[in-house]
């Protein structure tokens, strides 16, 4: 061994060390302290500043959203932890134990989109359907108050329960306006606001044309079935591929750690185990990037009420104060604050 190779291995050997002290457990600790330090100041920031005041509308939507996390919570969460454990003692690794874990407990959410999407299908197929049916009612010289009942009879099973909430505070002697604003409430759909906003206008007018008005909603809700048809389809196969590279990719890590532990050993390392933390990561921003890709951007909700009061909520236009504002809705018929 000639002394020039003995230097350079020396360098090659210092530079190591060098990473490995870069990389160490304290430097990780300091690492972790500093961010559980800043994320307690930015906490106590929030909690000192506060949060703005949210209508009662968004309250209600975040309870419902607890609720939900708290059964879904309750369904898959031991699921999630038996799991985690299980892959925490085949391949002894803290990180590929949480990931597995956190992989199952938002299985559904991550590949489970379809379920959604056929959901909301079958409801904006019901409101077609439903709209017809009320149109050709109101066609033999009826009423919108005898009409609804009639229509209500042969409802889809997704609208039914809603309809005959809708029939019973009409026979309880509640306003036309007030119970298809809590109608559309129930619903909490953009496609049946648009519907229940021209029921609501007609009910305090009382003018001419909702038959051709509902024609034409039921005719664009059943073109908005088939655009979300023809889109489903299409993602099916991505959707399958994905859900394919993911249990490949599980079951190929799971293999080597447990038949050739020697080929995986250096992420048994606190440096493998951030190495392996940063790959999970890429694994989730890659999961989550291709959820957002196959959700259906809907429109938002705009028939939408802070109080008990049936309000059409808009945009508020550049450059008008709030008292620019309120004129308008106040010389608008069929706007009931």
């Amino acid at each position: 061994m000639t002394p020039a190779t003995t230097t350079t291995d020396l360098a090659a050997l210092g530079s190591l060390g060098s990473m490995s002290g870069l990389f160490s457990t304290t430097v990780l600790y300091a690492l972790a302290s500093g961010v559980a330090v800043g994320g307690g100041l930015a906490l106590f920031a929030v909690a000192v500043r506060g949060l703005p005041a949210k209508p009662e509308h968004e309250k209600q939507k975040a309870s419902e959203r607890a609720n939900e996390l708290i059964r879904f919570a309750g369904r898959r969460g031991s699921l999630a932890a038996i799991v985690g454990l299980v892959v925490l003692l085949l391949t002894r690794w803290m990180v590929a134990g949480i990931a597995a874990a956190v992989l199952v407990f938002f299985w559904d959410r991550l590949f489970g989109g379809a379920a959604e999407e056929r959901a909301a299908m079958r409801r904006v197929e019901a409101l077609a359907s439903w709209t017809e049916s009320l149109r050709d009612t109101i066609a033999g010289a009826v009423g919108l108050e005898q009409a609804i009942p009639a229509s209500a009879r042969a409802a889809a099973p997704v609208l039914r329960p809603h309809l005959d909430a809708l029939v019973d505070r009409l026979r309880s002697r509640t306003p036309l306006p007030e119970a298809l604003q809590q109608l559309a409430d129930e619903i909490d759909d953009a496609s049946a606001d648009i519907i229940v906003a021209a029921l609501i206008l007609n009910a305090r007018l009382r003018g001419p044309g909702l038959r051709q008005v509902l024609g034409a909603l039921a005719k664009s809700a059943r073109e908005e079935v088939d655009m979300r048809q023809r889109v489903m389809a299409q993602r099916a196969s991505t959707r399958r591929s994905v859900q394919i590279v993911v249990a490949v990719s599980i079951a190929f890590v799971l293999g080597l750690s447990i038949f050739n532990r020697d080929f995986v050993e250096p992420y048994g390392t606190p440096v493998g185990q951030l190495v392996l933390a940063c790959v999970c990561g890429l694994f989730a921003l890659g999961f989550w990037w291709l959820r957002k890709l196959s959700t259906i951007e809907t429109p938002e909700r705009f028939l939408v009420r802070d109080d008990p009061a049936v309000r059409f909520v808009r945009p508020r236009t550049p450059g008008a104060g709030p008292g620019q504002q309120q004129a308008p809705l106040q010389q608008e018929e069929g706007v009931r604050r």
